[in-house]
């Protein structure tokens, strides 16, 4: 990992951070409307959560921005950065990620400060 930005990247890093846990959280979320609408047959308005897909699949793009992003600062290869895009359409896999990503890169900015 190249790190020669370090302002650069400790922003990038910060917007990354965020929308992992805003995507993780509304991924819980969709599994609720899911749940509510394919076992409990819960169809359109008498689902009360009918409307969150369509948000949730713009704040997933926002967390493909903000890991694109980060991976061309750090100089991430493009499977690795698929990978880390892809931890985002798995429950609870996205916190995991987020804190494997946040400690390597924050190893990084130490090293670059060095």
């Amino acid at each position: 990992m190249r790190i020669d930005d370090v302002d650069g990247t400790r922003t990038r890093l910060t917007f990354f951070k965020v929308m992992a846990f805003v995507v993780g959280v509304g991924l819980l979320v969709l599994v609720v409307e899911m749940v509510l609408s394919y076992v409990f047959l819960l169809k359109g308005t008498d689902n009360p959560l009918y409307w969150w897909p369509q948000p949730h699949g713009f704040i997933y793009m926002a967390y493909l921005v903000a890991t694109a992003l980060l991976g061309f600062k750090v100089g991430w290869p493009l499977p690795k950065m698929v990978l880390v895009m892809l931890a985002g359409c798995v429950p609870f896999l996205s916190f995991w990620v987020e804190r494997r990503v946040a400690r390597e890169v924050e190893d990084g900015l130490a090293a670059a400060r060095q």
